[in-house]
């Protein structure tokens, strides 16, 4: 087990980075749907999950933008709402989507999540 022994009287100070949380990313992510415009988000981690929920967004028919930390969609045009089986199946959290879909289409269309 690690860790740190702190002797005496000196003052402990420093910097570290926090890096973005999937849990909070993916809802976020999934409500930039409901805006008809462009929605900008710091910090998202990129990882699996992320990114299938980007391609997801993509087939809807939003525009993602990556600018270093910066992630841009604009969810103006969203010209589906059917998620492709073989994305809904990559991952078990694709189903928060769903009600995001619901909430802008009115109806949506989608098989069982994978993971």
């Amino acid at each position: 087990m690690l860790s740190y022994i702190i002797e005496g009287g000196g003052k402990l100070e420093g910097e570290t980075y926090v890096s973005g949380s999937k849990n909070a990313s993916l809802p976020i992510i999934a409500a930039s749907i409901l805006h008809k415009g462009t929605t900008k988000l710091y910090n998202v981690p990129n990882i699996h999950d992320t990114q299938k929920m980007f391609e997801i967004l993509k087939k809807l028919g939003c525009k993602i933008k990556k600018n270093n930390d910066k992630i841009i969609i604009d969810s103006t045009e969203i010209i589906s709402e059917e998620i492709p089986d073989e994305l809904m199946r990559q991952m078990r959290s694709s189903v928060i989507i769903v009600g995001a879909i619901l909430g802008r289409r009115k109806r949506a269309k989608f098989s069982y999540p994978g993971g």
